[in-house]
């Protein structure tokens, strides 16, 4: 929940807080704090205890996490025991990791070359007259 908050936006609170409050003020209020989130905590897990045990022992398993529609889709596509849609099997067949640990210059699909491009074969040598400046050399297909 606050694992976006770093430490200069911590101390820009305490002293805030510290302004704010003063120093005399400020233990109690910490203390009143601590206290509400002990009760609102408590009363949270009492809440729970009580729907499941209102729920009965078929439910005893019974997680409000799951409730998460991201936890719920996670949990029966990818940590179940049984794989209804062969997820597994596929995810065990994909090599992500040595798609993207290829490095520039290395084989990619077979091929050598900078980025998955083969390098252009050297022209081969031409022996007619010679070139006017922007002239072109005939094209040759069986000169590669």
């Amino acid at each position: 929940m606050f694992s976006d908050v770093g430490g200069l936006e911590i101390l820009t609170l305490i002293v805030m807080a510290i302004i704010i409050f003063g120093p005399d003020k400020l233990p109690k209020l910490i203390q009143d704090t601590m206290g509400f989130i002990r009760k609102v905590r408590s009363f949270a897990d009492n809440a729970k205890e009580d729907i499941r045990s209102e729920l009965g022992p078929e439910f005893k398993d019974f997680e409000f996490e799951d409730l998460n529609p991201k936890t719920f889709v996670r949990k029966q596509l990818m940590g179940g025991e049984e794989d209804p849609l062969g997820l597994k099997d596929m995810k065990d067949s994909l090599d992500i990791r040595s798609v993207l640990d290829d490095k520039p210059g290395a084989p990619v699909n077979g091929r050598a070359g900078s980025v998955g491009f083969e390098k252009a074969a050297p022209a081969a040598a031409y022996t007619g007259a010679p070139l006017q400046p922007g002239e072109r050399p005939p094209f040759d297909p069986d000169a590669t």
